[in-house]
């Protein structure tokens, strides 16, 4: 990671770096040629529209309607989303860049990475995106943050850190990409590579895309590469074919060097054990919890999903035992496809 002194001090100049990059990109658009770099990639963005039901169990905290963006990556009508998009989703459509609405079927969703993959029915005439190779993309590296609409929504960005993500919603990334400036209808989000090529995909809007003495506002993108080695699986099952990790249904959120439960999933192990919101988590099998991603790291290490988790938490500073008989989240989730 980059000192943040370095930052503000570069900041005016990576920017306008990025200005130059996005002002060659552009400049493709409208030439004698209509097989350009940018037109591909502008051509590829689709609007993403899905419907949950009400009875979702994720209805309550990402809402019943969701509306994002997806690259199309191959010529079936293949389509790369954030999955929170179309979790548990009974309807999903697309809309081409023309304000078309396509429908589309859910082909998977994998939590361990946070891909999302839809499907259109009909055949689409626009390039995929090849691609790229996001483990070669550094920090300072100019790109492209690209949302559906054309050209006038794609926003030039750098790269200001790779490092891990802890999520509260018990995932993890081992080396994130964090760009800067922030855009806005972040999810589902195309990070676009000088050549062109698909990097990442949106996930959030972070206060800390630089962490330091002065933090840095930005976004996470998912890296692409987390896709490859798993995209046949989804294919074919509509998820990994990893075995599925222990899960606690366990939302926290670190302050001031704590781990502490904000909410717990219905129903979820954590739930049934009468952990509560508001509980410090202290230790997994007597170990001591470090930060959030030391915890999911614990409870992972205990073996899959079905896996008893001996916690440990803080309650109204008394000490409290639990043991917990871990769960698959798919099991939870009511995903219809």
């Amino acid at each position: 990671m980059i000192r943040i002194a370095d930052t503000v001090g570069r900041l005016g100049a990576w920017f306008a770096a990025a200005l130059i990059l996005a002002a060659l990109t552009f400049a493709a658009i409208g030439s004698a040629s209509a097989d350009t770099t940018a037109e591909k990639a502008f051509n590829a963005l689709y609007r993403v529209n899905a419907k949950i039901p009400e009875s979702a169990r994720t209805a309550g905290s990402l809402g019943t309607e969701r509306r994002g963006h997806g690259v199309l990556i191959d010529s079936s009508g293949l389509i790369v989303t954030i999955g929170y998009l179309i979790l548990e989703a009974d309807e999903v459509w697309v809309t081409t860049g023309e304000g078309v609405d396509v429908d589309a079927d859910i082909i998977a969703y994998d939590h361990g990475t946070g891909f999302g993959l839809v499907r259109t029915r009909e055949p689409t005439t626009a390039e995929p995106l090849t691609l790229g190779d996001s483990d070669t993309l550094n920090v300072r590296a100019p790109v492209l943050a690209a949302r559906s609409g054309g050209p006038e929504m794609a926003r030039p960005a750098y790269v200001v850190s790779r490092r891990e993500f802890a999520g509260y919603w018990e995932y993890l990334l081992e080396s994130a990409i964090f760009t800067s400036p922030p855009i806005n209808d972040w999810g589902g989000a195309a990070l676009i590579g000088v050549d062109g090529s698909l990097l990442g995909i949106g996930s959030l809007l972070v206060g800390d895309a630089l962490r330091g003495a002065q933090e840095l506002p930005g976004n996470m993108f998912v890296p692409i590469n987390l896709l490859k080695p798993i995209l046949a699986d989804l294919l074919s099952d509509g998820r990994s074919a990893e075995t599925p990790r222990p899960w606690l249904g366990i939302y926290s959120q670190e302050i001031e060097n704590a781990v502490v439960v904000t909410r717990v999933a219905q129903d979820g192990p954590a739930d049934k054990a009468g952990v509560e919101p508001g509980d410090v988590l202290l230790a997994v099998s007597g170990q001591p919890i470090d930060g959030m991603a030391d915890f999911y790291r614990k409870v992972w290490d205990l073996g899959e999903a079905g896996a008893e988790v001996p916690l440990m938490v803080l309650r109204d500073e008394e000490p409290m035992s639990f043991d917990l008989s871990s769960g698959d989240r798919y099991d939870w989730l009511r995903i219809r496809h």
